[in-house]
C-alpha cells in the first residue's frame, strides 16, 4: 500500500478525543481556581508578611509595629480575607484566613479549639450544600486546603503547645510547618533546629503533608521525599525592596548586610513558594477533598444514620 494511502487512512481514522485536555483546561480557566490557606502561630512571627511575600501581593495587613514605642498589634479573631490574583490568564481566588496568635496567654489551655472549629465548620458548610436537594452546580468551596504553621526560631526544640496543636491540626487539615524569621539563626543553628524538629515530629507521630498515594508515580514520590527532607521550611518574609549588586530584590537589611528572600543560600523561601504554588497547589486541594473532608463526611453521615436508627426504638418505648 502506498505511503500516501496509509497517511490518508490514519487521517480519516483520527477520532480527536486527545483534545479532551484542552477542553478541560478551557473549562477550568473560565471557572478559575480557588485556594484557601490558614496561617497559625503566635503573635509577632510575621505571618501576614510571609503570605504577602509568597503571593507577591499585599493581601493582608501586617500586625507589626510601625514605631518603636507602639505595642504589637494582635489579630483578635479568625478573619478570612479574599483576593483574586490573575497570572498569565489564570485566575486564582485566594482566601487567607488569619488566626489569633495562640500561646500568648499565661493559660493556653484549649487555645487551639477556635482554629479546629473553624476548619471543621468549613467542612460542615460544604457538606450541607452537598446534601441539599437542589444544590448549586458549583459549590462555593471554603474548605481549608493548607495550614501554614509558624514555629518560633528558638533554635532549641518545639514547645509542648506546638506538639499538641500540630497533632490536632494534622487530623483535619494539610499542615506545612515553617520556621519563621529564620535569619535570626545561623546556618548551623538552623540545620540543627530543623533536624530536632523532624525527630520530634516522628517521635510524636505527627503526620504532615505531603502524603504518598498509590496514584503517585516515581517522580512524584521522589519530589515528596525531597520536600519531607526539607520540612520545616526555614523562611524569611519581606515586602520591602533592597538593592543587591545593583538589582532590586525583596529582602531585609541589617547591620551585617542584606538577607535576600529569594536567595536559596539565605533561606528556603523559594522552595516553600514553589512547593505551594508550582508543584503541589492542586494536590493540596485534592488531598483536602479526598482525605480530610472525606473522613469528616463519613463520620457525620454515620452519626446521622445512627440517630435516625435510634428514633424508632425510642418511639417504641
Amino acid at each position: 500500500m502506498a505511503a500516501a494511502a496509509v497517511e490518508e487512512i490514519r487521517a480519516n481514522s483520527y477520532v480527536g478525543f486527545d483534545t479532551i485536555t484542552q477542553q478541560i483546561e478551557h473549562k477550568l480557566l473560565k471557572r478559575g481556581f480557588q485556594f484557601n490557606v490558614i496561617v497559625v502561630g503566635q503573635t509577632g512571627l510575621g505571618k501576614s508578611t510571609l503570605i504577602n511575600t509568597i503571593f507577591a501581593s499585599h493581601l493582608i495587613d501586617s500586625k507589626g509595629r510601625m514605631a518603636p514605642d507602639e505595642p504589637v498589634r494582635q489579630t483578635t479573631e479568625i478573619h478570612p480575607v479574599s483576593h483574586v490574583i490573575v497570572e498569565n490568564g489564570v485566575r486564582l481566588r485566594l482566601n487567607i484566613v488569619d488566626t489569633p496568635g495562640y500561646g500568648d496567654q499565661i493559660n493556653n489551655e484549649n487555645c487551639w479549639d477556635p482554629i479546629i472549629k473553624y476548619i471543621k465548620d468549613q467542612h460542615s458548610a460544604y457538606l450541607r450544600k452537598e446534601l441539599t436537594a437542589q444544590r448549586d452546580r458549583h459549590i462555593q468551596d471554603t474548605r481549608i486546603h493548607c495550614c501554614l504553621y509558624f514555629i518560633n526560631p528558638t533554635g532549641h526544640s518545639l514547645r509542648p503547645i506546638d506538639v499538641i496543636v500540630m497533632k490536632k491540626l494534622s487530623e483535619v487539615v494539610n499542615v506545612v510547618p515553617v520556621i519563621a524569621k529564620a535569619d535570626s539563626l545561623t546556618v548551623e543553628e538552623r540545620d540543627a533546629f530543623k533536624q530536632r524538629i523532624r525527630e520530634e515530629l516522628v517521635y510524636h507521630n505527627i503526620r504532615l503533608y505531603p502524603f504518598d498515594t498509590e496514584e503517585n508515580d516515581e517522580e512524584e514520590i521522589e519530589l515528596n521525599e525531597t520536600i519531607r527532607s526539607m520540612i520545616p521550611f526555614a523562611v524569611v518574609g519581606s515586602e520591602r525592596t533592597v538593592i543587591v549588586d545593583g538589582k532590586p530584590v525583596r529582602g531585609r537589611k541589617n547591620r551585617w548586610g542584606v538577607v535576600n528572600v529569594e536567595d536559596e543560600r539565605h533561606c528556603e523561601f523559594v522552595q516553600l513558594r514553589n512547593f505551594l504554588t508550582r508543584s503541589h497547589l492542586q494536590d493540596l486541594i485534592e488531598t483536602t477533598a479526598q482525605i480530610h473532608y472525606e473522613a469528616f463526611r463519613s463520620k457525620q453521615l454515620l452519626a446521622l444514620k445512627e440517630q435516625t436508627n435510634a428514633r424508632p426504638s425510642a418511639a417504641a418505648q
